[in-house]
């Protein structure tokens, strides 16, 4: 039976006041662009773009260490396109290894036929990856998905860019948590995230919207993951923290986690305690849940529905009924597509400009629907500061509660 979900109309206006402080209050989905300054290449020039006569789009993702979901979906793509579509993954010590980072980036930009890159997730060390590039191919065309850099940083070097709201979804997991029992949030991260803008404005409403929903927020800071313990190291703290914070603040606490590499411990102990778990830090059914509850993907690895059913029968098995959720869309996967999706519409000269805001809320929504049925996206452009992202696309789907 193919899942239906009710469309969710929420977002946010993201203005920085003159001291730096964060409005967070939600506003209507469609925003309005600044009436001055504006990042972004091409916005709203309506010049149609040439056709390329022959190209080749290449994806770039990380490995499977610390989520499968982005390379999955670029292999998917690699299938469905075999002669158009090239792939390269960056290292996990990505912090460490930023030459290895712009190395990958201009070897795969060598290729003469590339004509665009599509980068999820877009780690830190994008930008000068981007940077590089340009010095050779300035015509090259970047599509980069959760960024771990900041807007302002990202924002100018990067032709689109497709993120999840992560403010957003600051105001939105409180009220969600609260349905779900919780009295207390339970919010793992550690520097290097908490330097970023959206996760430090997600943390602020989070907050905010906390308070007003009698929960307690209680942060903790984990290792992280890029450091010298690495990944293991990082996942064996989640998994002795967890049974820890339940017995200081009981079941009814829900556990989030700003890295993807943690979810899949979190999600386990989650279960095994009987506590709540609201969200990922990347929201998708395929986001952990499979490695976490032990559920068998083999010839399912973009099927909603099926990952959706085994959710629910393993929330059952473990009496976790209106204790768990997620987003009904898996927003990596579906950067991913809709950047290929979209490059490809630039390259058969079917935008006006490289940012063609109509193309893209369509692109997003058919892409959106090929892995859910009647799943509709809020949509909006990025604004801080006075400046309007104009190329910068933030995104939110609803609730689904097993």
């Amino acid at each position: 039976m193919k899942l239906k979900f009710l469309s969710f109309v929420l977002a946010v206006v993201m203005v920085l006041a003159a001291t730096g402080c964060r409005n967070t209050e939600p506003a209507p989905s469609e925003s309005v662009p600044a009436p001055s300054t504006s990042a972004g290449s091409d916005a709203g020039t309506g010049t149609p773009v040439e056709p390329a006569a022959n190209y080749k789009i290449g994806i770039i993702t990380g490995t499977a260490s610390q989520g499968d979901e982005e390379i999955t979906q670029a292999n998917k793509m690699k299938e469905k396109y075999p002669d158009l579509i090239v792939t390269a993954t960056y290292p996990d010590n990505f912090t460490s290894e930023t030459e290895t980072v712009i190395s990958n980036a201009v070897a795969m930009a060598s290729d003469p036929d590339v004509k665009a890159i599509i980068w999820n997730q877009a780690i830190p060390g994008t930008t000068a990856a981007i940077n590089k590039v340009r010095e050779t191919r300035p015509d090259m065309i970047f599509i980069v998905g959760t960024p771990g850099e900041d807007p302002g940083v990202i924002g100018p070097a990067a032709d689109l860019i497709l993120w999840i709201d992560e403010p957003g979804c600051g105001i939105t997991i409180p009220p969600q948590a609260a349905k779900q029992g919780a009295k207390t949030l339970i919010h793992y991260s550690f520097p290097r995230h908490m330097s970023y803008a959206l996760i430090v404005a997600r943390h602020e409403n989070l907050k905010k919207y906390c308070a007003e929903n009698d929960i307690k927020l209680v942060d903790v800071t984990t290792p992280d993951p890029t450091a010298d313990s690495g990944i293991t190291g990082a996942q064996q703290f989640i998994l002795e923290d967890v049974p820890r914070q339940v017995e200081k603040y009981g079941k009814d606490t829900a556990f989030m986690c700003t890295n993807c590499g943690m979810q899949e411990p979190l999600i386990r102990k989650v279960f095994e305690e009987g506590a709540i778990y609201t969200l990922q830090c990347c929201p998708s059914p395929f986001h952990a849940f499979p490695a976490a509850l032990n559920i068998d993907m083999a010839g399912h690895e973009a099927d909603v529905d099926y990952i959706m059913e085994q959710i629910s029968q393993k929330v059952a098995e473990s009496n976790m009924q209106g204790r768990v959720s997620t987003w009904g869309v898996p927003c990596n996967m579906m950067f991913i597509d809709a950047g290929v999706e979209y490059a490809r519409k630039i390259l058969d000269g079917k935008t006006n400009g490289i940012v063609d805001d109509a193309v893209i809320r369509e692109t997003i929504a058919e892409c959106a629907g090929h892995f859910t049925e009647g799943i509709e996206m809020t949509i909006k452009t990025y604004e801080e500061n006075g400046v309007a992202y104009d190329n910068t696309y933030m995104v939110m789907a609803d609730f689904v509660t097993f």
